[in-house]
């Protein structure tokens, strides 16, 4: 029997699950009698539900970024600064633990990083006598292409996942999005033109489109043999693991008006520790465990997605991943990170929802832009 259960939350797939539950054997062995037990939810709830509300029945907390505001206002998570020295600081690809770092202080380790990137079937684009475009330009080309095999492009586009893609193209063509609702959203003209090419993306997509988020998208392009590439979406690297029956494969975000995968919103998870845990120093121990070197690599073989450049650069993890990390690192290193302001989480789920009922032809682009700049504008007024 274990002397101490910790009760941890994560999110529903085997990205986020197996590499937790495959340190266990290991951690405890620096520390006997030590036991997590861990719990899951739906992406939707990683994505909306309030940090501060889940504290009181768990100890570790997989959590998404854009919490952070609301979790500094609240004080409802253990500030991990004195886990970072200037080594460990230094150990995360991208931005990924400056995601995590508010009001000067940083409250969740990158456990797993993520961007926007592009997603292909190698089968289909090859019987296509394609390559995977490296501009939107020539994205449409090969939409062409496609269309007339009676393929399609993909893109995913339910609530958030509008917005999400609205933000990486803003941020792309230059002019990225506000961070602060004391800033204006958004550059008109980039908006304009942001959401020109997705309507005319989606002119390439299969209507399903509307009705997927990220894990949606990938099961799709594994299951059909009709969906040849994606612009866009939050990377799954275990879809290019060998057990899957078509391995996807990855490439780095094409640019919208030059070759330039710059200004991807970044995504990934960080691993906070509740602050009412009542034990509070095995919880920052395990933290700083799954921060290590040896556990991110150990993550990899788990069907995880580390968040340590060195993992990353890894050959022996690139190869399990058909070369995921290589093709998208340049991605990866130039991400833009989201608002995180207490409040955004709101904005984040009107705005996913007014993007989407606009791109389904039930709204007018500038009655959108104007109700996103008034949502933007009293977000953090109505905290």
């Amino acid at each position: 029997m274990s002397d101490i259960v910790l009760r941890g939350l994560t999110w529903d797939h085997r990205r986020a699950i197996d590499p937790l539950v495959a340190t266990m054997p290991d951690f405890r062995s620096r520390r006997p009698g030590t036991d997590i037990v861990w719990s899951s939810r739906s992406l939707h709830d990683f994505e909306f539900a309030p940090v501060h509300e889940l504290v009181r029945q768990f100890d570790l907390i997989v959590l998404d970024h854009p919490s952070v505001g609301e979790i500094a206002a609240s004080s409802c998570l253990e500030p991990l600064d004195d886990l970072i020295d200037s080594q460990t600081a230094a150990a995360f690809v991208g931005p990924s633990l400056e995601s995590y770092r508010y009001q000067g202080r940083t409250w969740a380790m990158p456990i797993d990083a993520a961007c926007q990137v592009a997603l292909t079937r190698p089968d289909l684009l090859e019987s296509l006598g394609k390559s995977a475009p490296l501009t939107w330009t020539e994205m449409f080309e090969l939409g062409r292409a496609a269309r007339g095999q009676g393929q399609w492009l993909a893109i995913g586009l339910k609530g958030v996942h509008s917005l999400m893609t609205f933000f990486t193209l803003c941020a792309n063509l230059g002019n990225p999005c506000g961070t602060v609702p004391e800033e204006r959203l958004f550059d008109l003209s980039t908006a304009q033109h942001a959401l020109a090419v997705l309507r005319r993306l989606i002119s390439y997509c299969p209507p399903q489109a509307f009705d997927w988020n990220s894990i949606a998208l990938h099961d799709a392009m594994l299951a059909r043999d009709d969906l040849v590439y994606c612009p866009a979406v939050y990377c799954y690297a275990t879809y290019a693991e060998a057990d899957m029956p078509k391995p996807l494969r990855f490439r780095d975000l094409p640019g919208v008006a030059t070759a330039s995968s710059a200004g991807s919103t970044i995504g990934g998870t960080g691993l906070g520790v509740s602050a009412s845990s009542k034990h509070l120093e095995l919880c920052l121990d395990y933290v700083r465990y799954v921060a290590e070197a040896a556990t991110q690599k150990a993550f990899a073989f788990n069907h995880g997605q580390p968040a340590r450049l060195d993992v990353w650069l890894d050959p022996t993890v690139d190869e399990r991943f058909g070369g995921c990390y290589d093709n998208t690192l340049k991605t990866m290193n130039s991400c833009w990170i989201r608002p995180r302001y207490s409040g955004y989480l709101s904005f984040q789920a009107l705005a996913g929802e007014l993007i989407e009922l606009h791109l389904r032809g039930r709204s007018e682009e500038a009655d959108l832009l104007a109700k996103l700049q008034s949502a933007w504008a009293v977000s953090n007024v109505n905290a």
